[in-house]
């Protein structure tokens, strides 16, 4: 056993076309150098998604390795000098399940001094206590591994990645933007058709038609205002409004009358809106109930998803008293949960992050700002045998992305809050009293 693990998971490295260009490879394998050129006894834990072996869809099975091998000489070179130095652990997540499911990744792993352990879980010890380690995706139910180890167990989001996200990796290039590649960045899922609808919107659509249409949209609101106006006058509630609009508009002459019309038919639009809004509303609620039945939609009464995982460490805290950390990824939102003295930890995406803001007027697409948030955490064991928890981010600027558009109609996002440098968990026997829940997240 190490004095000191490191821990990284969703690198989702590799794919069909554009889901090849991996934007952190510089920082990755500058890590992977200072870990080699460390004098500490420290083993390196990816815990799982290290690689998108469902996004690849040309070639089968260990031939994907083969693949991989072509396409990032450089980063299996650095894994081998680094994992001369440092044991490097690897266990498969969602998206490389495959290599659970075949024993020669075991041995072309180790040809690179990368150890892969064909397990849901492993557990280390770290000072008095144990950390266990997973990947998560057996708390999603899209991604659950019916039969861990069979190579044709694949959970519905195989087939759901390779239809779409290597498809997308496939077209990418083809776009006026090089976007449909950031697909895996997007979470949850049920975001993606907002967020291919903003992407066509602010990237794609041709820009006199988009230039037409966000005076068309800003005046929209601005006609949902007359037509409440318009409707406090027709019951003869307060009539003031309307003759002020009124007034105000005839003092501009022809482009005030312009103005008028436009409202006009707004208001046309809105009530043909108000008299299909009921029948379309039978038929949004039978669609939803549809897709919550597959599981696609969030029903209104679930759980937060940080829950599920919140409850599988509560579960593992119960029959392994002396796990301490509960180690898990899978949703590249990192966090550090204190759940009854003990600490739950996520270890985040090496992945854009793409953060979505709602335009401050109109009825405008949102907008996904992108940023980077290269995380590690660190795990050694304090002097008293309590475990000490250090979470790092390694600089990167972010993309920029965001046209000059995109910034005119939205805020910048809020910065996100910061995780805590350092966390100590208590060794077993000074727990003691169970402790109030307080979560640390992003």
């Amino acid at each position: 056993m190490a004095d000191v693990y490191y821990f990284i998971s969703d690198l989702h490295i590799g794919g069909d076309e554009q889901l090849q260009q991996v934007d952190f490879l510089d920082e990755l394998l500058e890590f992977l150098t200072e870990l080699e050129e460390s004098d500490e006894d420290t083993e390196l834990i990816i815990n799982g998604d290290a690689f998108g072996l469902w996004e690849f869809t040309e070639v089968e099975g260990p031939a994907k390795f083969d693949a991989l091998l072509d396409h990032y000489p450089e980063l299996f070179d650095q894994l081998e000098v680094t994992g001369r130095e440092v044991p490097i652990t690897l266990i498969p997540g969602n998206h490389d399940y495959e290599l659970a499911a075949y024993p020669e990744y075991v041995e072309r792993l180790a040809e690179y001094n990368v150890t892969l352990e064909q397990e849901v879980s492993i557990e280390r010890t770290v000072g008095d206590s144990v950390v266990h380690v997973e990947h998560g995706m057996q708390e999603d139910p899209n991604n659950r591994i019916p039969d861990f180890g069979n190579p044709y167990a694949n959970p519905p989001g195989y087939f759901v990645n390779r239809q779409i996200t290597s498809r997308a990796g496939q077209l990418s290039e083809r776009g006026k933007y090089n976007w449909l590649k950031d697909i895996q960045a997007v979470t949850p899922m049920t975001e993606i058709p907002d967020w291919l609808i903003s992407n066509y919107f602010y990237r794609e659509m041709s820009a006199w038609l988009r230039f037409s249409v966000v005076p068309f949209l800003f005046l929209f609101n601005i006609g949902v205002l007359y037509v409440a106006i318009f409707a406090l006058a027709w019951f003869e509630v307060w009539s003031f409004p309307l003759t002020l609009v009124e007034e105000a508009l005839g003092f501009f002459g022809p482009a005030g009358r312009l103005v008028e019309l436009v409202l006009a038919g707004n208001l046309v639009i809105i009530v043909l809106i108000l008299a299909i809004s009921i029948p379309l509303a039978v038929f949004v609620w039978d669609a939803r109930k549809t897709l919550r039945r597959f599981g696609l939609v969030r029903s209104p009464t679930d759980r937060e998803p940080v829950e599920k995982y919140l409850d599988r460490a509560r579960d593992v805290f119960a029959s392994e008293p002396r796990v301490a950390v509960y180690v898990y990824g899978h949703t590249h939102r990192p966090s550090a949960t204190e759940v009854n003295g003990r600490l739950v930890i996520n270890t985040g995406t090496w992945l854009k992050r793409l953060q979505r803001v709602d335009p401050l007027l109109g009825v405008l697409p949102p907008v996904y700002y992108a940023s980077y948030q290269l995380n590690y955490f660190r795990l050694s064991a304090a002097d008293d045998g309590d475990v000490l928890v250090e979470y790092d981010v390694i600089e990167k600027p972010n993309p920029d992305d965001e046209t000059w558009l995109q910034r005119l109609l939205t805020r910048s996002p809020r910065r996100q809050r910061e995780l805590p440098d350092k966390t100590v968990v208590n060794r077993p026997r000074e727990r003691g009293l169970q402790l109030d829940e307080s979560e640390v997240t992003e």
